[in-house]
């Protein structure tokens, strides 16, 4: 559960905007999100091995 003091006199918006920081940096959503769906590992292998290729291939265009 996520606590955020919030001081007497302060605005509520800036609270929420507190709030969705620190929710954003505990990184739920994305882990809810990874785990909607089931990814068998050979493809997520795949999937980095192709991340990979491509950012090696962007990196020896750079140079």
């Amino acid at each position: 559960m996520l606590v955020i003091p919030v001081k007497e006199g302060e605005n509520i918006e800036r609270a929420l905007k507190k709030y969705k920081k620190k929710f954003e940096k505990t990184g739920r959503m994305r882990e809810i999100r990874r785990r909607k769906e089931f990814i068998k590992p050979s493809v997520l292998m795949r999937q980095q091995r192709i991340k990979a290729g491509y950012k090696q291939r962007m990196q020896s265009k750079e140079i």
